[in-house]
């Protein structure tokens, strides 16, 4: 298992280029699943979950091959199998959106039921009431839930939940609803820039869906999706990243191949924090001031504040000069990063679904165990603005959703080396 060892104080600086979206390639992938021909792909991440689709899609009939250039080629050469298996689906949620286009092309899917997760629970029940809304029966069995229909009709869906729309199930039901007879208008749908580019690799494999992006979404159900080419979008919560880095760090950097549009909120409580952001075409330069502002960030659905950039913020806010409000509206649960930063020098209460944080002069260097993709991303930030040397255990996490992360900060000035961690040193 590899841990990451960073000796903290380096100010960032340079250009980086941001790499494709993975929560927009991921639903793109299993969206191949129903297409006739071949699909290229391109900006797709070389990530673990990527990886990790790609092996599922094999499993299920769908050829992926990565060229050189890093284009993905796809082509489904067997349909016959229609199961998502558990040893599979456990170690990737997004799996579960293999189920809309498993029942929209062969009427049937098997998808094992993804468990539990470390920033809380996360329902699929509406996925499958959008599924059975459009004509498929459902059970589960042994662990899994098994779809069927005979054929699917479109129809008026309503995906709002508890913490707002929910970003798979809306992508579930649009991939089920693409080959579905009729019209079928999706309420309450999710709005992130992700929906939207699925919306638009599956029109240019000819379905018609209008208003992705919005929280109505129409689709005209067609016969058939033939292959195309497509681009996915940057990696919005990478460039967040790499902003807050910038920020942390008293750098200056150049993010190149980002959409801003995707980042307003976040650009907004940025700048509040006395982060200076320049914008020109599909560029940023971020630099900071000295003296950080606190400041209150609540996570929202897009286009609020990503609850993928929250555990980041709150290590800038750790070093803000007074108290900063954190709440977290879509996982509330999602703070198993604040005992974390706290073996950093960090001090934060945290009070349900909110946390107080009071801003501290510096961090300090330590040993700390990533427990989830963000909350790595987050630990490593802090250890590169930490006073002394920071060990970042189980970076796996990180590997699921960031392209070679070490590489482009070593290539910015950071001291960080990726090595191999000696059995039984993780802290515990």
């Amino acid at each position: 298992m590899d841990c990451f060892v960073i000796n903290g104080g380096s100010r960032l600086k340079g250009t980086v280029t941001v790499s494709g979206s993975k929560n927009a390639a991921l639903p793109i992938l299993a969206a191949t699943i129903m297409v006739e021909g071949e699909t290229v792909l391109k900006g797709v991440p070389d990530l673990a979950d990527v990886r990790h689709m790609c092996l599922m899609l094999n499993r299920l009939g769908v050829e992926t091959k990565r060229e050189a250039n890093g284009d993905l080629r796809i082509v489904v050469v067997d349909e016959m199998n229609c199961h998502a298996e558990y040893d599979l689906v456990r170690q990737m949620r997004a799996s579960v959106c293999l189920m809309g286009p498993l029942l929209g092309k062969r009427k049937k899917a098997q998808v094992s039921m993804p468990g539990g997760c470390a920033i809380g629970d996360r329902p699929i029940n509406l996925h499958i009431l959008g599924m059975e809304a459009l004509g498929a029966e459902s059970e589960l069995t042994s662990g899994d839930i098994f779809l069927k229909a005979k054929k699917l009709t479109g129809c008026e869906i309503f995906l709002g939940g508890a913490f707002g729309s929910t970003v798979t199930g809306t992508t579930n039901v649009m991939m089920a609803a693409v080959l579905a007879e009729g019209r079928t208008v999706i309420e309450a749908a999710a709005c992130e820039p992700e929906v939207a580019d699925l919306g638009n690799f599956l029109n240019a494999c000819g379905a018609h869906i209008s208003g992705h992006g919005t929280p109505r979404i129409t689709i005209d159900g067609v016969k058939t999706l033939h292959g195309s080419e497509h681009v996915v979008i940057p990696d919005r919560i990478e460039t967040g990243t790499f902003m807050i880095a910038a920020a942390l760090t008293n750098g200056e950097l150049t993010i190149q191949n980002c959409r801003p549009e995707h980042l307003l909120a976040v650009i907004d409580r940025l700048r509040c924090v006395g982060v200076i952001i320049e914008r020109e075409g599909n560029h940023l330069t971020v630099s900071s001031a000295r003296r950080l502002e606190p400041v209150e960030v609540t996570t929202q659905p897009f286009p609020g504040f990503p609850t993928d950039l929250q555990a980041q913020i709150m290590t800038l806010l750790c070093l803000a000069d007074g108290n900063s409000v954190i709440t977290e509206k879509i996982f509330p649960d999602r703070f198993m990063h604040v005992a974390e930063l706290s073996r950093m020098g960090a001090q934060m209460r945290k009070e349900g679904s909110t946390v107080i944080v009071h801003g501290v002069k510096r961090l300090i260097g330590a040993p700390v165990m990533a427990s989830d993709l963000r909350a790595s991303a987050a630990l490593v930030l802090a250890g590169l603005v930490a006073k002394g040397q920071t060990r970042v255990s189980r970076v796996y996490h990180i590997d699921r959703g960031y392209e070679r992360i070490e590489e482009k900060l070593k290539s910015l000035g950071a001291d960080i080396q990726r090595i191999a961690e000696p059995p039984g040193s993780s802290p515990s």
